[in-house]
């Protein structure tokens, strides 16, 4: 089954290696879409592909890498739109 979330992710997050260490992840796990820094100091991803990795990406989000902190998660379900060729840090 096909899964979309849209996620922000707030804390310690930004200048801790996140978009990249996430970007290697999604590609490993065959996720596409997308990751961006926000102006207010937060991480925005969209993750798209089986609905197994996507929660993967989640669950990585959750913690991050290893020298972020992680304060909270917002997730947004979404509908599975199929949009994107790749998973690409902005």
């Amino acid at each position: 089954m096909k899964a979309r979330v849209h996620v922000y992710i707030s804390g310690r997050v930004q200048g801790v290696f996140f978009r990249s260490e996430t970007e290697y992840e999604a590609k490993k796990r065959k996720v596409t879409g997308w990751i961006q820094n926000l102006p207010d100091g937060k991480v925005e991803a969209v993750f798209e592909g089986e609905e197994t990795e996507v929660n993967k990406m989640v669950e990585f989000c959750r913690r991050g890498p290893p020298a972020a902190e992680v304060a909270s998660i917002q997730i947004l379900k979404e509908p599975y739109s199929g949009g994107y060729a790749d998973f690409e840090a902005r």
